[in-house]
């Protein structure tokens, strides 16, 4: 198939060129709209208990505060006549607008909740009305109409509306920052790795038509579903990748064809049915770990499964009919504007074998276990903070101490008796009498850390509580709530910040497994067709676990245990949940990547009839810059978001890079070639009857 594949591309270049510049016009016309369709939030279970509690308290009672407006008294008590007065208005003002409600004021109620304990500020409460990118963009105008000076008091803006608004302003900019880094120094690297003008160009027409592809999927995928704004972000990063990985791979097969003698013709249709096969066979891995994020309820993990597998399979489509196309009409000009820098011209993707991961592979070759002792005890060393992580997801700590939102949760938190707004919300499913109403909110009073509870409605009690909002002690406090019967037998939902982060956890967590089982199954199925091995897909899978571990282990170490805090300006935390699924899915797809661009090499010169160890040596010595060249160059993206302000998005970009670079490295250079020494020919095991099987499938590269 390729190889019929590759001659008909070699005959029909220009027309393969002319349909596929059609469709990328398509593509983005269609794509455009893409940016309207996608959507804020998606951090929540739909169907758990806390969001059910939620949608009930926006339906029956107007929603829960999400919006708080801390008024400051510089001249002194907010009791005072102009304060007062200042005060009043605002609230006045704020409870006409049509896109709030509920609004409470100290003013209007003088509850002393709503009042610090210095009598130097004051609260005004209100639920922003809206989905997330109404909320969004309705917090953005009460701020700026609301917020600032207004006469005898200052007045800042927090709650959840607030904190999502800086987080989202927050990301921008520092998008805005990490491509202005990356895409630079990208082009850099690109040109010094490729060599010349043309051939790096290659890589960014395939990122640029898989990027627009996948922008069109969106488009389609946010018209029947709901798909978060952040998708766009992944699909950026992982096209422009992609179409790194496979233009080097094509291209540096091509160039070792020409160097081999080939005619152009030929060696394009050498390419195609070599590192095409390959190709074909990495992007399946790759959409395989992606598509496991779509076994999560949240959204937001879910769009980034839509993206992934989106982007993937565009990659490969575009890589496989673009660059071979390219190639045929290029033919030596692929080489054209050479770049000859002085100490690192060696350096560039050529024809012919790397002298240097040639020459490691044979020192790991011969002496195996003195070079994989020191790295396995280091990638373990690496993993070991993982014995002490916790999970949580993101508020307003995320964000860096400069910004407004956090800044009024911080003196919410030491200035007022009790964080109203950080109450838990609960709501019965009926109406309970008086009596059996009051003693289940006393029995509620008496749990730990429980300051009041305050009976807003028949149906309805705030829990405000003394904790620090989404630590262990409220989530504990969440669960011996849930764990109450309701008052008379009446059912009850748990909701607020809390609860959500509960549900949120154990969403995740519950559904784990099953991911975990999906990337393991079709990995070890796609690379058994691959190799015909039964033995190198559990090697791939160990060692991809151990690395990932490492990876994981290592960010624990820096942003839950906070070293490294102050270089990076972030504050120490709980890991990310869906960011560390995120980042989990999306390294060990690219580690898979890399997994099946070696073996492909090695299954290739054992199948001509090498020996293992020399098939190995010469695998990796093929391999091994263009792996690391790809690396590097991907790492260089990711790690342009450690740049951030945002700390989760610094943890998905550094984490997202060290697993890159660590697989690229010490697992492809140093425990693959070692895996391979001491299992021996018997890394190519497989049952008779799956020999069979794949030897009649013929999907092996050889």
């Amino acid at each position: 198939m390729f190889r019929w594949y590759g001659e008909f591309v070699v005959r029909r270049a220009k027309l393969v060129l002319v349909v596929s510049a059609l469709v990328m016009i398509g593509l983005g016309v269609l794509g455009a709209g893409a940016f309207g369709k996608l959507k804020a939030g998606g951090f929540a279970d739909p169907v758990a208990d806390s969001t059910a509690a939620a949608r009930l308290v926006d339906e029956r009672y107007g929603g829960r505060t999400n919006l708080v407006l801390l008024a400051d008294a510089p001249g002194g008590s907010v009791d005072a006549a102009d304060a007062r007065e200042a005060g009043t208005a605002l609230a006045t003002a704020l409870a006409a607008d049509p896109a709030v409600t509920n609004v409470v004021s100290y003013w209007s109620t003088n509850a002393p909740p709503l009042k610090s304990a210095d009598g130097r500020q004051a609260l005004v409460l209100a639920h922003v009305t809206g989905d997330e990118n109404a909320i969004s963009d309705t917090t953005d105008a009460l701020i700026e109409k609301y917020g600032g000076d207004r006469g005898a008091i200052s007045v800042r803006a927090g709650g959840e509306a607030a904190a999502n608004r800086d987080v989202s302003t927050e990301v921008t900019r520092s998008l805005a920052i990490a491509e202005a880094i990356a895409v630079p120094l990208t082009l850099l690297l690109l040109v010094l790795a490729f060599g010349s003008f043309v051939a790096a160009a290659l890589p960014l027409a395939i990122g640029g038509v898989a990027i627009l592809g996948t922008f069109a999927e969106l488009f389609v995928l946010g018209s029947v579903t709901d798909v978060s704004i952040f998708a766009i972000n992944l699909t950026t990063a992982l096209g422009l990748g992609l179409g790194i990985d496979y233009a080097l791979l094509l291209v540096g097969r091509f160039r070792e064809q020409l160097a081999a003698g080939d005619e152009v013709g030929a060696a394009v249709v050498r390419t195609v049915e070599t590192a095409g096969r390959t190709i074909l066979f990495s992007a399946a891995t790759v959409a395989a770990a992606l598509a496991a994020m779509l076994v999560f309820p949240l959204f937001f993990l879910r769009s980034f499964g839509y993206a992934g597998i989106g982007v993937v399979a565009i990659a490969a489509i575009a890589a496989l009919a673009v660059i071979p196309a390219l190639l045929t009409v290029l033919g030596h000009r692929v080489n054209a504007g050479r770049v000859r820098i002085p100490g690192l011209s060696r350096t560039t993707v050529r024809s012919g074998e790397s002298a240097l991961w040639g020459r490691i592979a044979g020192f790991v070759m011969r002496r195996p276990a003195v070079a994989a002792v020191p790295v396995l005890a280091g990638l373990l060393l690496a993993a070991s903070p993982l014995l002490g992580v916790s999970f949580g997801t993101p508020d307003q700590g995320v964000l860096p101490a400069s910004a407004g939102s956090r800044q009024v949760a911080e003196e919410l938190r030491s200035g007022f008796p009790g964080n109203d707004t950080a109450a838990i919300d609960v709501v019965l499913a009926g109406r309970p009498d008086g009596a059996e109403l009051a003693g289940y909110a006393q029995t509620v009073g008496h749990l730990p850390g429980v300051l009041r509870v305050e009976t807003l409605d028949p149906q309805r009690l705030a829990v405000v509580t003394s904790l620090a909002p989404k630590s262990d002690p409220a989530a504990d406090l969440v669960r011996d709530i849930r764990a109450l019967p309701g008052p008379g037998g009446v059912s009850t939902l748990v909701g607020g910040e809390d609860a959500r982060q509960v549900d949120t956890t154990h969403a995740i967590a519950t559904r784990l497994p099953l991911a975990a089982l999906l990337i393991v199954a079709s990995t070890f199925l796609l690379l058994f067709l691959f190799t015909g091995s039964v033995i190198q897909p559990i090697r791939a899978l160990v060692l991809n676990v151990l690395s990932l571990s490492a990876t994981i282990g290592i960010l624990t170490w820096i942003f839950q245990d906070g070293h490294l805090a102050g270089l990076l300006g972030f504050t120490p935390r709980p890991m990310d949940t869906s960011m560390t699924v995120l980042m989990f899915c999306i390294a060990f797809g690219l580690s898979m990547d890399y997994e099946v661009f070696l073996t492909s090499r090695i299954k290739e010169l054992h199948d001509s009839g090498a020996g293992n160890t020399d098939a190995v040596v010469r695998g990796l010595g093929r391999t091994g810059r263009i792996v690391s060249t790809a690396a590097g160059l991907l790492a260089v993206s990711f790690f342009a978001f450690g740049t951030s302000s945002v700390s989760f998005l610094q943890m998905f970009g550094i984490g997202s890079g060290l697993a890159i670079l660590i697989d690229a490295t010490l697992i492809r250079g140093v425990l693959v070639p070692a895996a391979m020494r001491l299992v021996g020919p018997r890394i190519w095991y497989a049952p008779r009857p799956l020999r069979r099987l794949s030897a009649r499938l013929a999907l092996s590269e050889a």
